[in-house]
């Protein structure tokens, strides 16, 4: 991280339980250091064991991850740096609006039987990455399942956890796969409102759809972070965590330049 960066990221860090009298040992290294190390891992695609000299070392740096990911740390991180993203923009804290979609990825040979399977729409053998982002592109929840889980299953667990931790959530919008009895689950559970935005079907060729084109900003965004190009994490709680992470990234460089471009 550049020095603008950590200025950014340091007030919004968790702060340990051993500083908050809570007991436990210090930390062995400081948190910049292991947030580097885990941005360099998640950027750039290497194996834990991989780990360049110049960072801790691999096995104290996958602990790091691991707590983080556990304790729910990095969503937690996240979620402040997404609100100071949309205070920064002129908008509230609390989005009112979002929109869902699906990613399908294929799986590396680490990812076990029990997490994978075929998705006969897109040909892929591998997972599924089910997400809400909110009308900025910031992701608002994620889950990651096999790649053969239907978009309206998945939709009915993902938007209940999203309308959970976001009460003023109100509307969603949605492609056509989501059509059916989740529209009227959705706002008898949840007071929640899910428009389909449909495709014409007198229209020829490449056409962008309103609303629509803002999560596959977000799948674009997860694309270019080389460590999500294919699914490698053997738990789905992990490649759920490095989402996070890539989106920490583009929020952290969004925050410290903030006339450098949407980058």
């Amino acid at each position: 991280m550049s020095d603008q960066e950590w200025a950014v990221v340091l007030p919004l860090l968790p702060v340990p339980g051993w500083m908050r009298g809570r007991g436990g040992q210090p930390e062995a290294y400081c948190h910049r250091a292991m947030l580097d190390a885990v941005r360099y891992l998640v950027d750039n695609g290497i194996k834990w064991r991989a780990m360049p000299a110049d960072f801790p070392p691999w096995d104290r740096v996958y602990a790091f991850f691991r707590r983080w990911r556990d304790h729910e740390l990095v969503r937690e991180f996240h979620d402040r740096l997404r609100g100071r993203v949309r205070e920064e923009a002129g908008r509230d804290a609390e989005p009112t609006a979002g929109v869902i979609d699906s990613q399908s990825v294929k799986a590396d040979a680490v990812v076990g039987a029990d997490s994978r399977g075929f998705d006969g729409g897109k040909l892929v053998n591998g997972r599924k990455r089910h997400v809400v982002v909110d009308t900025l592109g910031l992701l608002l929840g994620v889950m990651v399942t096999s790649a053969d889980v239907g978009d309206r299953a998945a939709a009915r667990v993902l938007l209940g956890r999203v309308a959970a931790a976001h009460h003023l959530l109100a509307l969603v919008w949605a492609d056509g796969g989501y059509t059916g009895s989740l529209v009227g689950h959705c706002l008898a559970a949840f007071a929640l409102v899910v428009a389909i935005v449909k495709r014409s079907d007198g229209v020829k060729g490449f056409v962008v759809l309103p609303k629509r084109w803002i999560v596959e900003r977000l799948f674009a965004h997860l694309m270019r972070t080389r460590r999500l190009v294919r699914d490698f994490e053997r738990r789905t709680s992990s490649a759920e965590a490095m989402i996070y992470w890539s989106m920490i990234l583009l929020m952290t460089r969004r925050l410290a330049c903030p006339h450098s471009g949407r980058g």
